[in-house]
């Protein structure tokens, strides 16, 4: 873990539009005029003449053919989907979906350039752009892919000793028998996040009441089969297959952590959006649409879940994926529920948009988990990387309705509110912290 603040106090200002600040005062002119303009025709403009105009003249895609990488996820599916479907014809670009092995690979291959954009962790951009979670670079997230949808899973050993929940783990852990591994998947990432805050929630210190690792999300279950590890947070259907294979059962559900909360997202290195920009558009468009349409019926979701589960893409039986998708919840403990709070592609394009305050939560934890040494400046940072500007641009081609604010409020399994208000407070006001 590293516990520097590599910020570099001599970067160059945030650039928010799009435009680079060494852009003569003309050309910044007349590129803001041209953006202000195509946003207000598109706004007169059906969806499908909107998309058209996007892949035409000079707000082409720079780049026609883009590698997005992605992680065998069931959330990887509105990027699989805007190319099955192909949806990015029409927008003039090709998505090319690259599957990868990790999330340490996908962020080297962002990094390189060998991947364009990736199916991402949130925690994960944010750790590369304040350089504690591997090379520091300039990042951008121009989406939230989807939100809710992933579990932590404890194993069967833990349910014969009474551990079936977060009390009843604690009670546990405080007998000291052994020592009690969990997994996450990335030290920066949304699944530790989850792991550190359900634990803290119940009087568990991540760090020096259990031992935490990092496993890639396909290895988790054969990792618990063989006894590597007692419990591990992770998206689906590596949760729900778990309980198939009669391993483990779900003690919580992430939605229950916080409901709603940002997952994965659409994120790629500045430089590249940068250079791109109508493909970065192009590419949030196709996806906001893929969503869309997964989330349109129970029809939608099931053709999803048939082509996700193939071996090119998450390679696991379809109905491990489509139950949870649908919300048709079973714990592996008896318990069995309809979640409307299951994984959630567009939910109007809430569940889409890239919310400044879902950004500086992450930064939050990663104070209190002692990743960052300082606390940096949250709005403004928020600000860089979400690239809300592409993304307003891309909901409008897409005739997807875009949020009043680019903040939101919520309260988390421990009743704490979060809101964005007050992140510098907010972070320094947990008991449990690093």
């Amino acid at each position: 873990m590293t516990h520097e603040n590599s910020s570099d106090p001599t970067a160059k200002p945030a650039n928010l539009d799009g435009i680079t600040p060494d852009v003569p005062r003309r050309d910044f002119l007349r590129q803001g005029i041209h953006l202000a303009t195509g946003a207000a025709l598109m706004g007169m403009l059906p969806p499908g003449i909107r998309a058209s105009a996007w892949a035409a003249g000079s707000d082409a895609p720079e780049k026609k053919e883009v590698r997005i990488g992605f992680i065998p996820l069931t959330d990887c599916s509105s990027v699989v989907m805007a190319a099955v479907n192909k949806f990015d014809e029409k927008y003039g670009i090709k998505i090319i979906p690259t599957k990868e092995a990790s999330w340490a690979s996908v962020r080297d291959k962002l990094v390189n350039g060998e991947l364009d954009a990736a199916h991402v962790l949130y925690g994960l951009v944010y750790g590369v752009q304040l350089g504690i979670g591997g090379p520091k670079k300039d990042m951008n997230v121009l989406m939230t892919l989807n939100q809710n949808g992933q579990a932590i899973t404890m194993s069967n050993q833990l349910k014969d000793k009474g551990a079936t929940d977060g009390a009843s783990l604690a009670k546990l852990i405080a007998k000291k028998e052994r020592e009690y591994t969990f997994a996450q998947t990335f030290p920066t990432g949304t699944h530790a996040m989850w792991l550190y805050y359900w634990l803290a929630a119940h009087g568990i210190d991540p760090f020096k009441d259990v031992k935490n690792i990092t496993v890639p999300p396909p290895q988790m279950v054969a990792n618990m089969r063989i006894g590597n590890m007692d419990g591990y947070c992770v998206g689906e259907p590596w949760n729900n297959r778990a309980i198939v294979d009669n391993i483990g059962f779900t003690a919580t559900t992430t939605q229950d952590i916080w409901v709603d909360h940002p997952e994965k997202v659409l994120g790629a290195t500045a430089e590249f959006v940068n250079k791109n920009p109508n493909t970065a558009r192009a590419m949030t468009a196709v996806i906001i649409e893929a969503g869309r349409w997964i989330d349109s019926g129970l029809v939608n979701k099931q053709k999803t879940a048939d082509i996700v589960s193939s071996k090119a893409y998450v390679n696991t039986d379809s109905d491990v994926i489509v139950e949870r998708m649908l919300g048709r919840y079973n714990n592996g403990l008896g318990k069995t529920w309809d979640d409307k709070n299951a994984m959630k592609f567009y939910a109007d394009g809430a569940a889409t948009f890239p919310y400044l305050s879902d950004a500086m939560w992450f930064m939050t934890q990663h104070k209190r988990w002692g990743l960052l040494k300082d606390d940096p400046d949250y709005l403004a940072m928020a600000k860089q990387v979400n690239r809300i500007d592409i993304y307003k641009q891309a909901a409008t081609a897409a005739g997807a309705p875009i949020p009043k604010s680019d903040m939101r409020s919520h309260k988390l399994v421990d009743g704490v509110i979060w809101d964005g208000k007050d992140p510098k407070k907010y972070a320094a006001s947990f008991k449990i912290h690093a």
